[in-house]
């Protein structure tokens, strides 16, 4: 049976940062024991070692793998409505380069050592994919009927048309999800409510532009010259006086493991206001996606101060210039240097692990766990950081 060892083993678990420690593992990576070197007598066994570090196999919080095929077609910097405006008009594919693109992009995701994805999907392009079983999926199928309340019932259904093609097992969950504060109306985050299975995570975009809390607190702002390009009505909406934030706590369950995705804009107040709504909020970030599209990340000062539970995506190839959770983990690091490398590939690791309800085989590197063995190349253990030019290496 393998045997892995390294200078310093990142388990993610309570053991936190072990020293000179060897991991036995069964062929297909399932952990068998964990101790120090000192106590294998590796004589007659396979021994894998290398002198960078080893951590659990990387959660993929956040993608949009439909979107993969579209890797370079919009130019930086456009914020976010420019963004959505582009990929509504430009989305539209050969449906075989759709789906080579996905599969490349899950080739990707599985050489930078990622080993579960929550995923986007609005349409059913990924999901040929995902039952491979390659990699764990949460798909969130997302609704919304952009405020247009004629459309709710038949935008749902849409949705509902979507969740009930996919195939569900323990590696492939799936959960219908509102986009986002601004795109969906009352009655359809009514709908979404209506159909939830609360032992599955839910998922919803959040602050990610100063536009959206315009929108939702005055109906002000950007998103309604977006809303009115498309010829669209906002007479159904009506204007809170509050940040978008409210709306998550009045419009979704409080008992529900909930990703709140990019949260660019969100203030200590807000923070704090959702986490006294639901103790099962995650926090998701995704740092070069933000800066592809705006050029700014969140205050993560503000999340620390409140003990938020924080995880990594990606977002999009459409937003991105990779599929790396180490790539995000370098991009914090550079721009909050603060932020120790342990507290990272917790982030990366076991809280993705338990926002997406796949703790109890991935996440930490524990006995009876198959959490994917990495080694991050290139590694200085005298810095302890992460740097530019390391690389992921899955071991196993």
């Amino acid at each position: 049976m393998p045997l892995f060892k390294a200078p310093l083993l990142y388990t993610s678990s309570d053991m936190g940062v072990l020293h000179d420690h060897i991991i036995r593992t069964d062929d297909k990576g399932k952990i068998l024991a964990l101790d120090h070197a000192s106590r294998f007598n590796i004589t007659d066994e396979k021994l894998v070692e290398t002198k960078s570090i080893i951590i659990p196999g990387m959660i993929n919080a956040h993608c949009h793998l439909e979107l993969s095929h579209m890797k370079g077609l919009i130019p930086t910097g456009t914020g976010l409505v420019g963004f959505i405006r582009q990929i509504i008009t430009r989305r539209e594919a050969n449906m075989h380069l759709i789906k080579k693109a996905v599969t490349h992009a899950v080739n990707e995701m599985k050489i930078n050592g990622i080993v579960a994805v929550g995923d986007i999907s609005n349409v059913t392009d990924s999901f040929e994919e995902k039952e491979k079983g390659e990699l764990y999926f949460h798909s969130f199928i997302e609704a919304f009927d952009l405020m247009q309340i004629d459309k709710t019932v038949s935008e749902f259904e849409k949705s509902k048309k979507v969740y009930d093609t996919l195939n569900a097992s323990e590696k492939n969950k799936k959960a219908i999800v509102p986009h986002a504060p601004y795109s969906v109306s009352d009655p359809l985050f009514k709908f979404i409510l209506g159909h939830r299975d609360g032992s599955v995570s839910t998922s919803i975009h959040h602050q990610e532009t100063e536009a959206e809390n315009q929108f939702i607190s005055d109906r002000k702002g950007a998103l309604v010259d977006f809303f009115e390009g498309f010829g669209l009505s906002l007479e159904s909406y009506k204007p809170t006086g509050r940040l978008a934030s409210s709306r998550v706590k009045e419009q979704m369950a409080s008992d529900q493991r909930t990703l709140l995705v990019h949260n660019t804009m969100s203030t200590i107040d807000d923070i704090r206001n959702i986490e006294s709504w639901n103790q099962q909020a995650y926090w998701v970030t995704c740092p070069n996606a933000n800066l592809y599209i705006e050029n700014r990340l969140p205050r993560y000062q503000n999340w620390l101060d409140k003990n938020a539970i924080i995880c990594i995506g990606t977002d999009s190839l459409a937003s991105n210039w990779q599929l790396s959770i180490l790539e995000e983990m370098i991009t914090i690091q550079k721009y909050k240097s603060s932020i120790s490398t342990l507290e990272l590939i917790k982030w990366a690791t076991i809280n993705g692990a338990r926002a997406l309800g796949f703790e109890d085989d991935l996440g930490s590197l524990e006995e009876g766990k198959t959490p994917g063995l990495v080694a991050i190349e290139g590694f200085d253990l005298n810095t302890n950081r992460f740097e530019p030019g390391n690389r992921a290496i899955r071991l196993i």
